[in-house]
C-alpha cells in the first residue's frame, strides 16, 4: 500500500506578499489617485471641449444666432443710450454747480479792492468751490451789451449797478446751499445774497425723473433678456434631449451636462454686448450731425459725446453675465426633467 506524503501546513499555505505601505508606488503611479496637475489639465480640457462645442453649434446656425444676439443688443442699447443722452443734456444745460451759483450783491460804496478781498475770503470758506468778482464797471458794460440800452445808460449820472461776487458751491444740496447762503449774507459789505433754489429743484427733479425712467426701463428689458436667453437655451436643450439622457445614464454629472449651455449663454451675451456697443456708437454719431447743426444756430459748439470706454466695457461684461445667468436658470429648470428613470 503506497503511502502519499502529506504536505506540511507551511507547504499548503503560500505566504502572502506584504501589503504596500501608504505612499508606495507601483509602476511609477501613486495609489492615492491622479495628482493635482492631472486633474487641472482634465478640467481645462473639459472646459475647452465645451467651449469649442458651443462655438461649433452656434456656427451651424449663423442667421438664428445673429438675430438672437441682435434682439438682445437692441434691448441692451436702449437704457444705455438714454443714460448717455441724459448725461449730454446735463452738460448742455450747464453743470450742477453752475446752476446753483450764489450771487452776492455788494453795497454801492464797496470798492474794487474790497470786492477782491471778499472774493479771496470766500474762496477759503468750506463748501465753496470757486468765487469770482464782477466789478461795477464790468456789470454795467455787460448790461449795456445784453439789454441794448447802451445810449440810455450812458445818460445816467452814476452807475446804479453794484459789484457782484459769484460763488460756486462744492455740492448741490438744498439744505447745504441755504446754509451757505445765510453764512455769506452775514459777511460785511454784502447787501443781498441770492440763490435760485427753484431752478436747482427743477433741474434735480428733471434729472431724477430721467434716472428713474432709465432704471425702470433697464429692469424691464433685463427681465425680457433673461426670458429670451432662457427660451433659446431651452430649445437647445430639447434638441439634445436624447444625448443628455444618455450622458446621465452613463454617469455624467449635472455640471458636465450644464457646462456647454452656460458657455452658449455667455457667447450669446458677448455677441449681444458687441452689437449693442456698435449700435450706440453709430446712433450717437448719426444723431450728433443734427445736434451740431441745431447748436450752431444758437452760436454754440455743443456736440454729443461718444460711448466712453468704461461704459462700453461695463455693457459688455453685463451682457455676458446676463447670458450666463439666463442659461443657468434655463438649464437648472430642465435638468431634473431629464434625469433617467
Amino acid at each position: 500500500m503506497s503511502t502519499a506524503r502529506t504536505p506540511k501546513v507551511s507547504e499548503r499555505v503560500a505566504p502572502k506578499p506584504a501589503d504596500p505601505q501608504p505612499g508606495n508606488k507601483r509602476g511609477g503611479h501613486d495609489d492615492d489617485g491622479p495628482d493635482f496637475r492631472t486633474l487641472l489639465n482634465a478640467w481645462l480640457e473639459s472646459h475647452r471641449a465645451s467651449l469649442a462645442d458651443s462655438l461649433r453649434r452656434l456656427a451651424k446656425q449663423p442667421i438664428g444666432s445673429f438675430f438672437t444676439c441682435l434682439v438682445m443688443a437692441v434691448a441692451l442699447s436702449m437704457p444705455m443710450g438714454l443714460s448717455l443722452l441724459l448725461k449730454n443734456i446735463e452738460q448742455l444745460g450747464g453743470s450742477w454747480q453752475r446752476a446753483a451759483q450764489i450771487s452776492l450783491y455788494l453795497k454801492l460804496d464797496a470798492g474794487g479792492k474790497e470786492g477782491e478781498a471778499l472774493r479771496e475770503e470766500i474762496k477759503g470758506m468750506p463748501g465753496v468751490a470757486d468765487a469770482q468778482y464782477v466789478s461795477r464797471e464790468q456789470a454795467l458794460e455787460e448790461f449795456q451789451q445784453q439789454s441794448g440800452l447802451g445810449e440810455a445808460l450812458r445818460e445816467l449820472p452814476d452807475n446804479p449797478l453794484p459789484g457782484v461776487v459769484v460763488v460756486t458751491p462744492t455740492e448741490v444740496d438744498k439744505p447745504a446751499l441755504e446754509a451757505l447762503r445765510q453764512r455769506l449774507a452775514e459777511l460785511p459789505r454784502v447787501e443781498v445774497a441770492q440763490l435760485d433754489l427753484v431752478w436747482v429743484e427743477r433741474l434735480a427733479a428733471i434729472l431724477k425723473l430721467g434716472d428713474r425712467f432709465v432704471f425702470g426701463l433697464a429692469v424691464m428689458l433685463i427681465s425680457a433678456l433673461l426670458l429670451v436667453i432662457g427660451n433659446t437655451i431651452r430649445l437647445h436643450i430639447e434638441n439634445r434631449r436624447v444625448e443628455i439622457e444618455v450622458i446621465k445614464l452613463v454617469g455624467g454629472t449635472d455640471s458636465y451636462v450644464r457646462r456647454p449651455f452656460l458657455y452658449m449663454g455667455a457667447l450669446y451675451g458677448l455677441g449681444a454686448g458687441l452689437l449693442a456697443w456698435g449700435i450706440l456708437a453709430f446712433g450717437l454719431n448719426w444723431l450728433n450731425d443734427a445736434v451740431v447743426g441745431l447748436s450752431g444756430l444758437y452760436n454754440s459748439s455743443f456736440a454729443l459725446g461718444g460711448v466712453p470706454a468704461s461704459d462700453g466695457l461695463s455693457l459688455l461684461i453685463g451682457a455676458v453675465l446676463l447670458g450666463y445667468i439666463g442659461a443657468w436658470i434655463a438649464v437648472a429648470r430642465h435638468l431634473n426633467e431629464l434625469a433617467p428613470r
